[in-house]
């Protein structure tokens, strides 16, 4: 498959930050390309890069140098305003805090995406947010609060907040972090059945290899460049 047919394409990609004036250099170069309905794992240890790669992935950063196209769109032409309607629109986002709001219900914090659509009546909100709420198995406790759910739960509230707005692509970045083995692999069987049966593009980072085998390709990073790309056989929970 050519470079043109993929969903995600990026050519030498650079990404350098500047701490009191000092030039602190993040990726070198990158060159990849990710098709629809793939389950990709970025994986480094700290310092690799995985997390500015995704944070640029995403739409919540820019390259310094190189052409990042997510479905035929040059991301380096978008304005501030264009990315973020790419980001709401295309992409959900799953991280390792949850990033819930704690006095709202889960309910209220899957819908919160769906308030940046002005043409969404409240009453297709919440019948939005309560299918996103059922696909990752938490329709019985919409009314419950972040506190009042365990911490799988909660990372499943955040999960059906990143499905809301049906987007193509999921980025998860340490979704398992805080969680024990037993519900990291819950979550991680939430993803593998979004990929299969919903045909969801997903990148997940992680350090974990254990997790990393619900992927079927595995990209490493170290020090800013890939220094393993290799297609898994995935794992069927």
């Amino acid at each position: 498959m050519s470079n043109q047919d993929k969903q995600i394409v990026v050519i030498d990609l650079f990404k350098t930050y500047f701490l009191d004036g000092v030039e602190v250099p993040a990726i070198h170069g990158i060159s990849l390309g990710i098709s629809t309905g793939e389950f990709t794992a970025i994986m480094g240890a700290s310092g690799s890069g995985k997390s500015t790669l995704m944070n640029i992935l995403g739409c919540l950063d820019r390259p310094t140098g190189g052409v990042y196209m997510l479905e035929g769109v040059d991301v380096r032409d978008l304005s501030r305003d264009e990315m973020a309607r790419i980001r709401n629109e295309k992409i959900g986002f799953v991280f390792q805090g949850f990033n819930l709001l704690p006095r709202t219900s889960a309910l209220e914090n899957v819908e919160l995406p769906l308030y940046y659509k002005d043409d969404i009546p409240a009453k297709k909100r919440k019948k939005l947010a309560k299918e996103a709420l059922s696909t990752v198995g938490l329709e019985e406790r919409e009314k419950h609060h972040p506190g009042q759910l365990s911490g799988g739960e909660q990372q499943r509230v955040s999960i059906a907040r990143a499905l809301v707005n049906k987007p193509s692509i999921i980025l998860a970045d340490e979704p398992t972090g805080n969680l024990d083995s037993k519900t990291g692999r819950e979550i991680m069987e939430i993803f593998h059945n979004l990929n299969r049966e919903l045909k969801k593009t997903i990148i997940l980072v992680t350090h974990d290899q254990d997790i990393a085998r619900f992927a079927k390709r595995k990209i490493k990073l170290k020090d800013g460049v890939i220094v393993e790309d290799s297609s898994l056989n995935g794992v069927n929970p």
